[in-house]
């Protein structure tokens, strides 16, 4: 019917009695004709209970601003980090947490040279009585992460229908905005594709939910042990 009104309208100039806008929840998942805190909830638990997902962007923490690409999973996570102009490596394989960077990451701020020469290039475990392992090791927690990002503060409205990564999405806000948005699937599953976090605190798009990937601790030969505390702390 809504080709039919379109030509009507065109060759006519006049509109067609009967004719009427198609409806947006059309071929979707339904979603969007909830209020925004049931859209929020669900989505929630679609992330929860999802087995991986992959997220990149970037995000305020600490005063600081790190770019993330990260595909994570119950028992751990692999990808990068990117902050303060270097990038590093991170791979936690259950407790066990790895970093792995070149040698101008190891010797800043006036660290040992030739500790960083040594680590350069390889995965370092990195005990977890050392800050770095609580600074870094959030980022390969699913639920951690997840569960502090996905977190809208706020009344929550939704704000139309967009589209990201060609997948159709319903955007709900906390507090028309200033408490971040989050864009969630109208297609299958409603997961969260797109963050939007509140006070220009970054951006964070989420992808290849549920599809699995290998996560396994790094060859003996290509991994060092440093000791009780590593030369960034």
């Amino acid at each position: 019917m809504g080709a039919v009104c379109a030509l009507a309208v065109t060759v006519t100039g006049a509109g067609l009695t009967g004719c009427s806008s198609e409806d947006p929840d059309a071929g979707t998942n339904g979603l969007g004709k909830l209020p925004a805190d049931k859209i929020h909830a669900k989505a929630g638990t679609a992330a929860e209970v999802a087995d991986t997902v992959r997220l990149h962007g970037t995000v305020d923490a600490g005063g600081d601003t790190y770019t993330l690409d990260m595909r994570l999973k119950a028992d751990g996570g692999t990808g990068s980090v990117a902050a303060e102009g270097t990038t590093f490596g991170l791979l936690r394989v259950g407790d066990q947490l790895f970093l792995k960077a070149d040698a101008g990451f190891w010797s800043h701020d006036g660290g040992d040279a030739k500790a960083a020469d040594k680590l350069a290039g390889k995965y370092v475990k990195v005990p977890q009585s050392d800050p770095v392992y609580k600074k870094f090791s959030g980022f390969t927690d699913k639920d951690v992460l997840l569960g502090g990002l996905l977190t809208l503060h706020g009344t929550l409205k939704t704000d139309g229908r967009h589209e990201q990564a060609g997948v159709r999405t319903i955007r709900i806000t906390g507090d028309q905005g200033r408490g971040s948005s989050l864009d969630v699937s109208l297609e299958g599953t409603p997961y969260p594709l797109r963050l939007v976090r509140a006070g220009s605190a970054g951006t964070l798009s989420f992808s290849d939910w549920n599809k699995d990937f290998t996560l396994e601790q790094p060859p003996k030969d290509d991994t060092l042990d440093y000791g009780k505390q590593l030369p960034t702390s």
